[in-house]
C-alpha cells in the first residue's frame, strides 16, 4: 500500500508544485505516494473560504510565494497563471477517472505544465483536450465519460473521503489519519510514516 495519500484538487495553484516534483521527490526518498483528486471548491464553499478573490495583496503574495519555490525546485512557470480556473469540477472528474485507468497522473501533470508553463487555463476544453492528446487518451470519448452522472458521483464521494479524514485544503498529504496541508509539508508527512515524529 502507498506510505502517503496526496490530496489534490486541478484549480488549486499550490498543488502545481507538487504536482511537478513529486515523482523526483519518491525517487529520492525511496517513497510511494497515491494520487488522490477531489473538489476543493466544495471544501472551501462550505467553509466560507474563499482564499483569493477579492484580495490582491494576498493574491500577489501567492504568485511571489509560487515563483520562488518553483525556483527552489526548479520548475518551470509562467506566472501568474490564469486563475481561478473555469471547470474545475470536470477537470477533477477526468484525473480521476484517469487514475483508475492509469493514466491520470501523466494527465494531472500534463495538464499543470499547459496551466503554468503555456498560460491555458486548466478547466477549459481546449487544455483539457490536449492534456489528454498527450496521455494517448482520445478527448471527446474521455470526456463525455467524465460528464457522466458516475464521474460526477465518484468525485463526490472522494470530496467526502477527504473531508472525512479531515483534509480542508490542497495540497494535503494524509499518513495513518494524520493530515499535513501544503507543499511544504510533505518532508514532514515522510518522517510520520518513518518515524511517527516530525523531525
Amino acid at each position: 500500500m502507498p506510505e502517503i495519500d496526496f490530496w489534490f484538487s486541478i484549480g488549486s495553484t499550490y498543488s502545481f508544485l507538487t504536482v511537478m516534483r513529486l515523482d523526483d521527490w519518491c525517487d529520492q526518498h525511496d517513497a510511494t505516494v497515491r494520487w488522490r483528486p477531489f473538489n476543493v471548491r466544495t471544501v472551501m464553499s462550505a467553509q466560507q473560504n474563499i482564499p483569493f478573490a477579492g484580495k490582491p495583496v494576498k493574491s500577489a503574495y501567492m504568485w511571489r510565494d509560487i515563483e520562488r519555490r518553483a525556483a527552489k525546485y526548479h520548475i518551470h512557470a509562467k506566472l501568474p497563471a490564469p486563475y481561478p480556473i473555469s471547470d474545475l469540477a470536470l477537470a477533477n472528474q477526468v484525473a480521476l477517472l484517469g487514475m483508475g485507468e492509469g493514466w491520470g497522473k501523466n494527465f494531472v501533470q500534463s495538464l499543470y505544465r499547459i496551466w503554468f508553463d503555456e498560460g491555458i487555463e486548466a478547466g477549459s476544453e481546449s487544455a483539457l483536450s490536449e492534456a489528454l492528446q498527450r496521455c494517448q487518451q482520445e478527448p471527446r470519448v474521455i470526456l463525455a465519460r467524465a460528464r457522466s452522472e458516475d464521474a460526477i458521483q465518484a468525485l463526490e464521494a472522494e470530496t467526502e473521503n477527504a473531508i472525512s479524514l479531515g483534509v480542508f485544503g490542497a495540497p494535503s498529504f494524509v499518513v495513518r489519519g494524520e493530515v499535513f496541508w501544503g507543499d511544504d509539508r510533505l518532508d514532514d508527512a515522510l518522517s510520520w510514516v518513518r518515524v511517527g515524529h516530525v523531525t
